[in-house]
């Protein structure tokens, strides 16, 4: 049972409560977002930007990134975890990029994904972020908050997106997907949710179930 009957007051005081939640990965082009987001995987995003901070005064172009050579863009990834198969997606994808596209980033999804290292989740935050199209991208803290507020039971992040976008209109999407990070990073921990200081605690399925009922 979803809480899609509380979805218009979770978007509002979400919206309150994090008026300026935004993309914190740092990028100035959509190549920089796309290369960014590649790098997130299971990586914080301050740590990110300390290392693209270096990365992108070097490189911050396809040909830039092909230019480095695989070895060069290793040694300057190698601070971030499964930096070896990184490396390598971004040179391949960098390479398409320059082939195919004129070095320019695809503002469509699914040419996004036919990229080597890019799942939906990073063709979501790329034209969300970089091109200002509507999409939801779902990472673990959105699985996971969506899942406690009942705003989705789906069991894997396409079906839990899938949820996401019939329970909110399309102009809603990618701000809800800011929210939700900010508001999991913030307060709805994985480990320990600080529920006395959410926002949407009275509406929350986990709280009402686990946390307030005896």
């Amino acid at each position: 049972m979803t809480n899609i009957s509380n979805s218009e007051f979770i978007f509002e005081a979400l919206q309150k409560e994090f008026p300026g939640a935004h993309c914190e990965l740092e990028f100035q082009t959509p190549f920089e977002l796309l290369i960014a987001t590649m790098l997130s995987a299971q990586c914080t995003d301050e740590r990110v930007n300390q290392v693209t901070a270096v990365l992108f005064s070097e490189a911050n172009t396809p040909e830039g990134i092909i230019a480095l050579g695989l070895k060069e863009l290793e040694n300057k990834i190698h601070s971030l975890g499964l930096y070896h198969n990184k490396a390598k997606n971004i040179l391949a994808a960098s390479q398409i990029l320059s082939d195919e596209y004129g070095g320019k980033v695809p503002e469509d999804i699914e040419l996004l994904r036919r990229l080597p290292g890019v799942g939906r989740k990073t063709a979501n935050v790329v034209v969300s972020n970089a091109f200002g199209i509507p999409a939801l991208a779902v990472d673990t803290h959105v699985f996971r908050v969506a899942h406690r507020l009942g705003l989705a039971a789906g069991n894997t992040p396409e079906k839990v997106e899938q949820e996401l976008m019939e329970a909110f209109p399309r102009e809603r999407w990618s701000t809800l997907h800011h929210l939700l990070i900010f508001l999991g990073r913030r307060i709805c921990a994985a480990r320990k949710p600080n529920c006395a200081e959410c926002p949407v605690a009275a509406v929350c399925k986990m709280f009402q179930e686990d946390i307030a009922e005896p």
